[in-house]
């Protein structure tokens, strides 16, 4: 299913776990989400989100994850 464009909450959404979904949101805004990055595959073949995934499949599960803004994002 395609992520859903702003105001998502009646709209299809991607399942996603909890860091995977703040760091999509902390690097794009939801207008970009909608407009470019609207599937998993566009996700996953993001420069910027790719290597957060490569990343991230190393972590052990229990690890806690915390998550900043972008420079590029805080600047929109």
């Amino acid at each position: 299913t395609g992520v859903s464009p702003e105001g998502g909450a009646f709209l299809p959404t991607a399942f996603l776990c909890i860091p995977c979904h703040k760091q999509v949101h902390a690097l794009f805004t939801n207008q970009e989400l909608a407009a470019r990055l609207n599937t998993i595959d566009a996700l996953r073949q993001d420069e910027k989100l790719a290597s957060y995934i490569k990343w991230i499949r190393k972590q052990p599960a229990s690890k806690l994850v915390k998550t900043k803004k972008s420079r590029q994002r805080r600047k929109k």
